[in-house]
């Protein structure tokens, strides 16, 4: 019984220790940026979406860990200016694309993160569009209190197919890429 006792008092401390190892650091959702780049056959369109909350969680200086919530509600087209931007953002918050209304945030969650050894790591994490959860692979960049990724998302693995030609036949010139082209700057 005695080593019992000495065993789950050595399990506590051991747990405790990795624990208070382990740091979260909040990003700052004023400061931290997300820029999508979308394209089509005739040319590109560019804007902003901005988070709602996020954490990366280090270990010994070394990430271990994210969770992040956007807020799909602030997707908002900066290419583009009055009816056209008006339109462009409305049409993307509908149903045919992110439908916001039904589902006001996206997530990611890392769940695998190897170290490259130079501050930049691969990560494995899942991405929920629209309710629907897919896995992602990445590279992120740490340096100091700041972090950069790039990200492409295929958008049909999220139910939104809107002009994909895999979808849909006879587009001709109005076919809109699979992939989108996410870059995050995260400040915490």
């Amino acid at each position: 019984m005695k080593n019992l006792k000495t065993i789950a008092i050595a399990l506590l401390v051991a747990f405790g220790t990795t624990v208070a190892t382990a740091q979260n650091k909040k990003i700052n959702v004023e400061k931290s940026k997300i820029n999508w780049v979308g394209k089509k056959l005739t040319g590109e369109h560019s804007g902003t979406i901005n988070f709602k909350e996020g954490t990366l969680v280090f270990q010994k200086n070394k990430l271990k860990g994210g969770s992040f919530t956007v807020d799909m509600n602030s997707i908002n087209t900066t290419d583009l200016t009055g009816d056209y931007k008006k339109n462009l953002d409305g049409h993307l918050k509908a149903d045919d694309f992110f439908g916001v209304e039904k589902h006001p945030t996206a997530k990611l969650d890392f769940k695998l993160i190897s170290d490259n050894g130079d501050g930049t790591y691969n990560v494995t994490a899942d991405l929920t569009i629209k309710g629907i959860t897919k896995p992602i692979t990445f590279v992120i960049a740490v340096k100091g209190n700041t972090a950069v990724a790039k990200l492409n998302v295929d958008r049909t693995k999220y139910d939104i197919k809107y002009k994909s030609k895999n979808f849909f036949e006879n587009l001709g010139d109005n076919v809109i890429n699979d992939e989108f082209e996410l870059t995050v700057n995260l400040q915490f």
